[in-house]
């Protein structure tokens, strides 16, 4: 595996690692993500694939440039492209499986997508609380409380405060709070919380859409992944035999193998 960086249109560079051969797959990790964890996901697909696990913008080793916007993020995705040779397939988990689906609708030359329990909400109530995270998000960071924005966010996600309480006392707490400023990132690319109807229409690839299997209190993701099918001029399903919201590598990417060559 090599380790290597790409300057990005507005200068930024891009840190990302490069394993195994054949067709490339460039993996576009989630949130609090540096690459760390989409790592196990890319060592059992460079097996059959060229795989590119990339830093996001913000998060170490790459670097970030003021302002942030969306575009920003879909420019870094067209450097690292231009690294392989031909298109490449995509897969983005959470929040980056927004990030991979509105690169491809932007028109990047991307093969296939395949995305991850995406979060986005098909339900009122629920779109009401992203709305408030956000504002609530917007305002810690601004006030240069990045602790109390991860504590937030961590809400969001349905920990409780033993949950909390629990991480903060984590040595990998200090870690995710540097890379809490990233959750505007994040949030920027989920918008509204709405799937993009209009948006994903545009898109021509074929694309994946997975969740893994039924948990209690995640059943919005199915709901989600629905909604993105429908509105998908090529999408289809997959759900994995078991749950959690970071998959098992050996049960996903014989999944994403089959649906990347077939």
């Amino acid at each position: 595996m090599s380790t290597d960086s790409v300057t990005s249109r507005d200068g930024t560079p891009i840190a990302y690692t490069r394993a195994g051969a054949g067709p490339a797959v460039v993996l576009v990790g989630g949130g609090l993500d540096d690459g760390a964890e989409n790592a196990p996901l890319g060592a059992a697909l460079a097996r059959s694939f060229t795989v590119v696990n990339y830093a996001r913008r913000g998060r170490a080793p790459s670097g970030d440039t003021a302002p942030y916007a969306v575009e920003r993020e879909i420019d870094d995705l067209a450097a690292l492209l231009a690294v392989v040779d031909g298109p490449a397939h995509l897969f983005g988990a959470s929040s980056g499986g927004a990030l991979a689906l509105t690169a491809a609708a932007a028109g990047l030359p991307v093969g296939r997508v395949a995305v991850y329990e995406v979060p986005y909400f098909t339900d009122a109530g629920l779109r009401a609380a992203w709305a408030s995270y956000v504002d609530e998000l917007t305002a810690l960071l601004a006030a240069g409380r990045p602790d109390e924005a991860l504590a937030a966010f961590m809400r969001v996600a349905g920990s409780g405060p033993d949950d909390i309480a629990a991480a903060r006392a984590a040595p990998v707490w200090p870690s995710l709070v540097t890379l809490a400023p990233t959750l505007a990132y994040d949030a920027a690319c989920l918008g509204d919380g709405s799937v993009p109807a209009e948006r994903l229409a545009a898109i021509r690839q074929p694309v994946l859409v997975a969740t893994g299997a039924d948990a209690e209190g995640l059943t919005f993701f199915h709901s989600a992944a629905d909604a993105l099918v429908a509105a998908l001029p090529h999408g289809t399903r997959a759900v994995l035999s078991r749950p959690g919201h970071v998959a098992d590598p050996e049960i996903l990417a014989p999944v994403l193998r089959d649906f990347y060559v077939s």
